[in-house]
């Protein structure tokens, strides 16, 4: 009687009634309308811990109270599937109030041509975030499935989230846009971690320190409560002790002999695809680009962002001659620009691609490198959707006949005086492990992108964020031109060397830091945190055999 009389009175007063009186409690005890509320509000709280907010702790407000609405699904409804029916609701919910936070910005492309597509705005404000959801409600319900009483509740969690994180980011053309892991994944001690797992190893160790916390306010004795916690603490240290060691204190190593320069023109969306503009835009492009540089030294290799031009640059030789006189002797110019094939016998118009092409001194076009993965909606329709979307007059946001088509598979392209180069276009820089082409492995990172779609708003941070994270999965430089920002030269462990901010019209001079050699995550992959699940899973699925009944 004494023990039972002690363990309650720990309870009541370092449990559901001490330190934080009543949360935990409201999370395990909520019904209803209140439940659902509770998780919605907790995921739009984990919005701040993603760029440019990047405020940590609101991973642990947004993780932990998750696992006690959890903690309350233990003896719901009269089926045994009850609890992963409630569990499944619970991550819909979650991940609703995640997605529509941290992609709101979203509806600011709907504005572009407010006449023509500002009605669907909350198809793509609310209606992705809805469809989104049903990943984490996928791995709420996978949690729950392996859910136990005590500590390991945590690695259930963070598990069952981590696999969902994993299929977001690959079925259905993949969106990996804002995983947890990108919560550790924008500080630069931090981020180094990703050159041994990834980004989706980021998000597993996200998902088990921003969870921990929970069991404070729930554990009977002191080592219940303070374990996890503590070597959720002991993980983060670790994290960034791994991360000063990794980054040196000097600058890294440049290649010898390139001198580059990004030009950010600024160009509004509305104004960037009307060919009335043509003119102004070119003389824009190249009164930018003809700037002194500050050491009065010409660079080697001058860079435009995606899509530079509202006409196909390919067909238009007085453009091309505009661009040779602009560049020096033996100097190219790469750039976005539509391109699009010779029709094929019977066919009234050739395949428009999204492309990056590579321009020498004398005009010519030396190189393509043509997008592989496109923006549903944004430069396609899909097919199974095309004939509904066009019944209620809706098309892809770029002006293109039919859309664009993605290349057959990614290739490495060569720029003289350049190493290999990884071209991406756009959110091809989102996608871990899938930025490098076929064949030997590159010593650059080039992204052209064009983020004017979305304004002044966080979209573009997260997507630089992003693309900075793969530099460091890598161990490459990132060079990095938008539109409208950010446009930036990334070194090898994720330092900015050079960075035009957002919303601003300018050019970037930098040299071209030197390649690290292969990481761990570029030769293993995702190999160790593939065992690491697996492992986990077979640990919590052993550990509830020994349990009779289904909880």
């Amino acid at each position: 009687m004494m023990r039972l009389a002690k363990r309650d009175a720990l309870t009541e007063t370092s449990g559901i009634a001490g330190i934080l009186p009543g949360f935990a409690a409201f999370g395990s005890h909520a019904r209803g309308w209140r439940r659902w509320l509770a998780a919605f509000a907790a995921g739009a709280v984990g919005a701040l811990a993603m760029p440019p907010f990047g405020f940590l702790p609101a991973l642990v407000l947004s993780l932990a109270p998750a696992i006690w609405l959890l903690d309350g699904t233990v003896k719901e409804g009269p089926s045994r599937w009850a609890p992963l029916k409630t569990a499944a609701l619970l991550g819909w919910f979650w991940g609703f109030g995640t997605f529509v936070a941290g992609l709101w910005w979203l509806g600011a492309a709907f504005l572009v041509e407010a006449d023509q597509f500002a009605w669907a705005m909350p198809f793509g404000v609310l209606g992705l975030p809805a469809l989104l959801a049903f990943f984490p409600a996928f791995g709420f319900a996978l949690a729950r499935l392996l859910w136990l009483p005590d500590a390991r509740r945590i690695l259930a969690f963070a598990l069952g989230l981590t696999i969902s994180e994993i299929l977001r980011g690959h079925l259905f053309t993949g969106f990996p846009w804002n995983s947890p892991g990108m919560a550790l994944g924008q500080n630069l001690w931090l981020m180094q971690a990703a050159s041994l797992v990834g980004l989706y190893g980021l998000t597993f160790l996200s998902l088990c320190m921003g969870a921990a916390p929970a069991v404070l306010l729930t554990g009977r004795t002191i080592r219940a409560r303070w374990m996890a916690p503590a070597l959720a603490a002991m993980m983060l240290l670790g994290m960034a002790s791994f991360g000063f060691w990794r980054v040196p204190s000097e600058a890294s190593a440049t290649v010898p002999e390139v001198r580059l320069r990004i030009m950010q023109p600024n160009l509004p969306q509305d104004a960037k695809f009307n060919p009335r503009n043509r003119d102004a835009i070119m003389r824009r492009y190249l009164s930018l680009s003809a700037r002194p540089t500050r050491d009065g030294t010409a660079p080697t290799h001058l860079i435009w962002p995606e899509s530079a031009f509202p006409f196909l640059l390919h067909r238009d030789p007085a453009s091309l001659a505009q661009i040779g006189a602009l560049l020096e002797p033996g100097s190219v110019l790469i750039t976005g620009a539509a391109r699009m094939d010779e029709p094929l016998p019977g066919e009234a118009a050739g395949k428009f691609y999204n492309s990056i092409q590579v321009i020498d001194d004398r005009g010519t076009i030396l190189g393509s490198y043509d997008k592989v993965h496109l923006v549903p909606f944004g430069e396609y329709v899909p097919k199974v959707l095309d004939a509904l979307i066009r019944a209620v007059g809706l098309r892809q946001f770029v002006h293109i006949p039919g859309g664009f088509e993605p290349a057959e598979k990614r290739m490495t392209l060569a720029i003289p005086g350049l190493p290999p180069v990884a071209a991406t276009i756009c959110y091809e820089a989102i996608f871990s492990g899938e930025v490098l082409g076929d064949g030997p492995r590159p010593d650059l990172i080039l992204n052209v992108t064009n983020d004017a779609w979305f304004g002044d708003t966080p979209g573009p941070y997260q997507h630089f964020a992003q693309a900075r994270l793969r530099a460091v999965e890598e161990g490459l430089p990132l060079v990095r031109a938008a539109n409208t920002g950010i446009s930036a030269v990334v070194d090898p462990f994720g330092r900015v060397v050079e960075r035009i901010p957002l919303s601003v019209e300018g050019i970037a001079d930098s040299s071209l830091p030197v390649a690290e050699p292969a990481t761990v995550y570029h030769r293993w992959g995702r190999f160790p945190l593939t065992a690491t699940l697996l492992i986990c899973f077979m640990a919590l699925i052993v550990r509830r055999g020994h349990r009779r009944s289904f909880p």
